[in-house]
């Protein structure tokens, strides 16, 4: 029995340490233009990493390369919002979310990691 269980040993391993991680864009597709030209972009985190260090996600939004920390949503653990530049001449930007965080390694100090969201497109509607 033992020489059965050994042999699929590695599977076991690697499926119990893959963990899934999704985003979910808050923010509508289309946004009317204002005078300011920044616009509120919303996103949130579900991890089954049971190692994730919650108190350590630094979510930011990436535009045009430029990193914009978000702040995090108070009362919700896992929602942060944060606004993006688009320029007046402009009818849409592209943007991504990246999340930096720490985890629990086992025998060590944590490590830390990141996380990119898919690129998504924000239209601006006059």
């Amino acid at each position: 029995m033992w020489k059965k269980f050994l042999k699929f040993l590695p599977v076991l391993l690697i499926t119990g340490c893959t963990t899934v991680t999704t985003f979910t864009r808050l923010t509508p597709q289309e946004q009317p233009r204002n005078a300011k030209n920044q616009y509120l972009v919303e996103t949130t985190l579900t991890s089954e990493q049971q190692s994730l260090r919650w108190d350590s996600i630094q979510c930011s939004v990436v535009v045009s390369g430029k990193v914009i920390p978000m702040t995090r949503v108070s009362q919700l653990n896992n929602r942060w919002e944060g606004y993006v530049p688009v320029p007046a001449d402009q009818t849409s930007v592209t943007y991504r979310f990246m999340f930096d965080y720490k985890y629990n390694n086992f025998g060590t100090a944590p490590r830390s990691d990141t996380k990119i969201s898919p690129a998504y497109t924000l239209k601006i509607v006059d």
